[in-house]
């Protein structure tokens, strides 16, 4: 029998809270509460739990602050942000501070379990197969077991998770160029609501931390890893 997974759903509506945990607990999810930021604190290192539903706004501590003390973990807890906000900048702010996802508010009940079943899924599906855990190209070292990549004249970087996923993808299949559906579909799932936009976010992201020229931009096509290094 498959372990049960274990969600916690902090925001400050009761009535949200409610109903995210009637939606989640029939399903086989553990579900706990937090109704804000410093409560979802105290309860993360109590509990350690698989998921985090975070509301942005919140008393106390925001989910902003709640998400940056996530980073700060050496086995980072992967988290999915609940917003009533639904525009671009919103979206990247998300993305940036290393969330998985982000639903919007009001949440329809539908598609927020797709969500929440296709990320668990994906998960199962990232750490199944047998893959190689460390790759050198181009002098950049990606470690998968550690999350961190080796920049020729920097120490080791440790990457928020889907920026080390999309790194590890290109990496494992040099000079072939990758469509942004691709590159999606490979990291976020075909279950997964989120756009084309998403990537070149979290490449842009990328290119800050290990430089600029070893993902290379073919316009209107996708993005490619060069092996050959620096070619800018």
């Amino acid at each position: 029998q498959p372990e049960q997974k274990s969600i916690l759903i902090v925001d400050d509506d009761d009535n949200i809270r409610q109903l995210l945990h009637q939606e989640l607990e029939p399903r086989g999810y553990l579900i706990r509460e937090a109704k804000d930021g410093a409560d979802a604190i105290a309860q993360i290192k109590a509990l350690r739990p698989d998921l985090i539903l975070l509301d942005i706004m919140m008393p106390i501590l925001s989910g902003i602050e709640v998400a940056n003390a996530l980073n700060t973990l050496d086995n980072k807890i992967p988290f999915i942000f609940l917003t009533a906000k639904d525009d671009e900048e919103t979206e990247i702010l998300c993305f940036d501070l290393g969330a998985y996802d982000f639903i919007s508010k009001p949440i329809k009940p539908k598609v927020f379990l797709s969500r929440i079943n296709a990320f668990f899924k994906k998960e199962f599906e990232t750490i199944s197969p047998p893959d190689e855990s460390e790759i050198t190209l181009a002098g950049l070292h990606i470690n998968k077991q550690t999350y961190t990549v080796s920049v020729p004249n920097l120490a080791a970087i440790k990457l928020p998770k889907k920026e080390f996923e999309l790194l590890y993808f290109l990496m494992k299949q040099p000079d072939k160029v990758h469509s942004r559906l691709e590159l999606l579909n490979a990291i976020w799932g075909t279950e997964i609501f989120v756009v084309d936009r998403t990537v070149d976010v979290h490449i842009r992201k990328i290119r800050e931390k290990i430089g600029e020229g070893y993902i290379q931009t073919l316009k209107g096509i996708g993005y490619l890893f060069e092996s050959k290094g620096l070619t800018i």
